[in-house]
């Protein structure tokens, strides 16, 4: 007996093997894969999309859930003309995908061959599967990747961005900041003197269910002062700092100057990393450094109080964020086009190009 595919449409409809796959894979694999960030994402910034939640079911009759993939669909454009698309649940709020795996259990190539197969053969066919940003260097990607081209279908993997992030290799606070560029260490220390002498200067860490309100109002009116643009889906980033208070993961740093408001910061700490997940500031603080200050103190924490073993700056080659981190990482994606499609091959014309889909077609299809 093979393992076999089954599809849900809700993540609050998920039986419960696939609930205790993704707690698991939230353990390995960190927030962006946990059921609560996905939940989060879809009903606040992708309502307007389907979703379908692939599982593969193990045949050993067990009822255990080996890998399961998340995905929402729409049409690109609207008519005849837009092709139907599957897409990972992940948008650029998110800085990580991918399938969920179980916990201990290697990742199977004839697992992702059979997911791959059947989203191939479903009907109405999808024309497109488009799936980022994923780990690079994790065994999944390739396979995913490679199961597709096996179903049929003619698949081009693309960068998506750089990934900073700092190796505490069990370092307490002081032993990471003496790593610091001098230029950053002398910087911290100057503003933090010329701050301290001209301004009134309070640092708060919110984490609990009982801080959040506070703290989206606090992150809001920082936002509203800050250089940013406003945000695409308003009630994003609300929903997410209530779930992260629930969770017991959030880590909403404020720095009051004066009274108020001066700079905010979202982190989230969750399975041993903090996540750096959103900075802001008012733009009046700028020459003082206000954000550079609140990032060290919020460091700080993460490091000598919640003890985490990586601090992840997610998204973006932003020159300052090799000054806080040591190592970088990239996150890419793949898109497969089904060439059995008109809209598919239409598709795959506009992204590879007739040559490469002519030659892809003759590996496809060698007899002609």
């Amino acid at each position: 007996m093979e393992n076999r595919v089954r599809v849900h449409f809700g993540f609050d409809a998920l039986p419960a093997p696939c609930l205790a796959l993704f707690a698991g894979a939230a353990d390995e694999a960190g927030l962006f894969f946990s059921l609560p960030w996905l939940a989060n994402l879809h009903s606040t910034a992708l309502a307007d999309r389907g979703l379908r939640i692939y599982a593969i079911e193990s045949a050993a009759g067990d009822g255990a859930v080996r890998l399961a993939l998340p995905l929402t669909h729409r049409k690109t454009a609207a008519g005849v003309a837009g092709a139907r698309e599957l897409a990972g649940c992940a948008n650029f709020y998110s800085s990580l995908f991918g399938p969920a795996l179980a916990g201990g259990v290697a990742p199977s190539p004839q697992d992702f061959f059979r997911l791959a197969q059947a989203i191939a053969s479903e009907a109405p066919a999808w024309d497109v599967v488009n799936l980022q940003p994923m780990a690079l260097q994790a065994p999944s990607f390739g396979m995913c990747v490679a199961a597709f081209r096996q179903a049929g279908m003619a698949v081009q993997t693309y960068f998506c961005f750089g990934n900073w992030y700092l190796e505490v290799a069990g370092r307490s606070y002081r032993e990471y900041a003496e790593s610091l560029p001098s230029r950053l260490k002398n910087t911290l220390a100057r503003k933090s003197r010329q701050l301290a002498a001209a301004h009134d200067v309070r640092i708060a860490i919110l984490a609990d269910t009982a801080d959040a309100e506070q703290g989206i109002a606090a992150f809001e009116r920082v936002y509203r002062s800050s250089w940013k643009s406003a945000e695409a889906y308003p009630e994003f980033i609300p929903g997410l700092i209530r779930m992260c208070a629930q969770q017991g993961w959030l880590r909403l740093g404020v720095a009051y100057v004066d009274g108020g408001p001066a700079a905010a910061q979202l982190w989230i700490v969750s399975h041993g990393v903090a996540s750096i997940y959103k900075l802001a500031y008012d733009a009046r603080f700028a020459p003082l450094s206000i954000g550079s200050i609140l990032t060290a103190h919020l460091m700080q924490h993460v490091i000598d109080v919640d003890r985490v073993r990586e601090v992840d700056y997610l998204t973006g080659d932003d020159a300052y964020k090799r000054d806080w981190m040591s190592h970088r990482r990239e996150r890419w994606g793949m898109i497969a086009f089904n060439l059995r499609t008109a809209r598919g091959l239409l598709a795959a014309a506009r992204h590879i190009g007739g040559r490469g889909l002519k030659g892809l077609w003759r590996r496809l299809h060698p007899a002609g």
